[in-house]
C-alpha cells in the first residue's frame, strides 16, 4: 500500500536524517502539482499529454524543483535520492532522462550511486492513460543492460514515475513497441508495474510466498559519514491482518544479516497496546525499549524516521504519533519535544555525499 507525494500528472486532451518536511520532525515542502507533456513523440497522435498549470508564470531559466529519483547504491539496492532538477513542463520525461548513465545526472549522483538506464538510452516519449497507467517509450539502447540489473531497472522506473499521484501503473515500450516482458531476462510487465510489486524484495524466511502480501519498511545505509534510507519489501503472511503492527515488527526484526543495512531498533521493542487509527493518524504505544540506549524520553531520529517512512507507505496513513507506556512525553535528539504527529517527508534522502 502506498502513500504517494502530492505531485500530480493531470491529463488533457493533447496532453540524522536526510529528509525534509512534516510536522514535528521534518520541514514542510510546499506541494507541487505538475503534469507532463510528451516531447518529440510522433506516434502518439491521440495520446494524453500533460501540461504544467504554472507554466509561463515564473522565470524558468534558473528555476529548479525537487524530484525523487531512484538509483542503485553500492550495496545493489534501489534507493530514492532527491535532486534539484530544472523546472519543466515535461516532468515525467525529464525524470526518466535523469536515470540514464552518462546523462545529465552524472555530476549530481552521490558517491556510491549509479544511474540505472544504459548509456545513450533516449526517452522517446511518455503517455498517461485515463486509468492511471503511464507508458514510457525508450530507444533500443534501453535493452543493453546486464541481466542482474533487470529487476532493479524496472523498480527504479516504476517508483520514480509513481511519485506522481495519478500514476498508478507503468508500462514500457521500446521504439514504439509494447513490452509484455523485460527484454533481457523476461521479467513480466504484462498490464503494468506498480509499487505493490515491491522494491528491494526480501523473501528470506518465507516458505510459501503465494500466501503472503507485501509491506514496505525503511532501513538505514551509510556512505562515508552520511546516512540514507532504503526501502525494502517484506512478505507478510496473509493471516496477519494488521499491517501496521506487522510493519513495526519487521522494523524491530531489522535488516537481513550481511545486507549492508542497519537499524536503531532494539530487539526488545514492543507495542504494549494495539495501534489505533483515526482520520489518517496512527498512534503507537511502545514499551521503554523504544528509547534504545538514549536518555530517558529521547527517541532516536533513525527510529522515528523509519517508523514514519514505513507506515506512511500504507494507504490512508498520513501521520504517526508515538507514546511510551501511554504517555506522550518523548523528546527528539535535538532536545525538542515530540509534541505532534509526524507526517511523511515530501522528499527522501536529500543530502549530498
Amino acid at each position: 500500500m502506498v502513500k504517494r507525494r502530492t505531485i500530480k500528472l493531470a491529463s488533457s486532451i493533447i496532453i540524522s536524517a536526510i529528509l525534509l518536511s512534516g510536522c514535528g520532525l521534518f520541514k514542510k515542502e510546499q506541494a507541487i502539482k505538475e503534469v507532463d507533456p510528451p516531447q518529440d513523440v510522433s506516434y502518439l497522435k491521440e495520446g494524453q499529454q500533460v501540461t504544467n498549470p504554472t507554466a509561463g508564470k515564473e522565470e524558468k531559466a534558473t528555476e529548479t524543483v525537487k524530484r525523487e529519483l531512484y538509483f542503485i547504491d553500492k550495496n545493489g539496492f534501489v534507493v530514492p535520492q532527491t535532486l534539484e532538477l530544472p523546472k519543466t513542463d515535461a516532468v515525467a520525461k525529464q525524470a526518466l532522462e535523469y536515470l540514464v548513465q552518462g546523462g545529465p545526472v552524472t555530476d549530481m549522483l552521490p558517491n556510491g550511486f549509479r544511474a540505472v538506464l544504459p548509456v545513450d538510452t533516449r526517452v522517446l516519449g511518455v503517455k498517461i492513460e485515463k486509468d492511471g497507467t503511464i507508458i514510457a517509450d525508450f530507444s533500443p539502447e534501453f535493452a543493453k543492460y546486464k541481466p542482474e540489473d533487470e529487476r532493479k531497472i524496472l523498480e527504479a522506473i516504476t517508483w520514480t514515475l509513481t511519485q506522481f499521484d495519478n500514476v498508478k501503473k507503468v508500462k514500457i515500450r521500446i521504439n514504439g513497441h509494447d513490452q509484455s516482458v523485460m527484454p533481457v531476462n523476461g521479467t513480466p510487465i504484462q498490464d503494468g508495474m506498480s509499487r505493490a510489486d515491491g522494491i528491494n524484495i526480501d523473501t528470506s524466511g518465507v516458505v510459501d510466498i503465494t500466501n503472503t502480501h507485501p509491506v514496505v519498511v525503511y532501513f538505514v545505509a551509510q556512505q562515508g559519514e552520511k546516512t540514507y534510507y532504503v526501502p525494502v519489501t517484506r512478505r507478510i503472511p496473509n493471516k496477519e491482518t494488521d499491517d501496521i503492527t506487522a510493519t513495526v515488527n519487521e522494523l524491530v526484526k531489522g535488516p537481513t544479516y550481511g545486507s549492508g543495512l542497519v537499524s536503531d531498533f532494539q530487539p526488545d521493542v514492543q507495542l504494549v497496546t494495539k495501534p489505533s487509527y483515526e482520520n489518517g493518524k496512527v498512534t503507537l504505544n511502545f514499551n521503554d525499549a523504544i528509547y534504545g540506549s538514549n536518555k530517558k524520553h529521547v527517541i532516536s531520529d533513525h527510529v522515528l524516521n523509519a517508523l514514519v517512512l514505513s507506515l506512511t507507505e500504507q494507504k490512508g496513513v498520513e501521520s504517526v504519533a508515538i507514546m511510551v507506556n501511554g504517555k506522550a512525553n518523548l523528546v527528539r535528539e535535538d532536545g525538542k519535544a515530540l509534541s505532534a504527529p509526524v507526517t511523511r517527508p515530501e522528499n527522501v534522502n536529500t543530502g549530498s555525499f
